[in-house]
């Protein structure tokens, strides 16, 4: 297995286990697939719920997410949230930032 599909798994698992713990969903995420939606389809998933979980992907996965890079396409599917937080991961550059971790 390549490096890219490690880290796929290894942000899918933990995303996962991620929505399951701050949603407050019993294991219900835990038949989460890349495909399920989630804005609009897990009623937990409100707008305050979001803001909670951005920033546990913050200190999960440690990268800051900068507030401009915040979409609700990202929010659109498991798969896309994944796909945003390796993006971030990619891209985080060191020093301080004005992501939501310093509010």
């Amino acid at each position: 297995m390549n490096k890219a599909m490690q880290d796929h798994r290894y942000v899918l698992a933990g995303l996962t286990q991620l929505l399951d713990d701050v949603l407050q969903l019993n294991g219900r995420a835990t038949a989460f697939t890349a495909e399920t939606p989630l804005l609009g389809s897990v009623p937990e998933l409100d707008s305050m719920a979001v803001v909670m979980v951005l920033e546990a992907i913050e200190q999960r996965f440690e990268i800051t997410i900068p507030d401009d890079a915040i979409t609700g396409e990202a929010f659109a599917s498991v798969g896309s949230l994944a796909r945003f937080i390796r993006d971030a991961k990619d891209h985080q550059s060191p020093g301080p930032s004005s992501g939501l971790s310093n509010r």
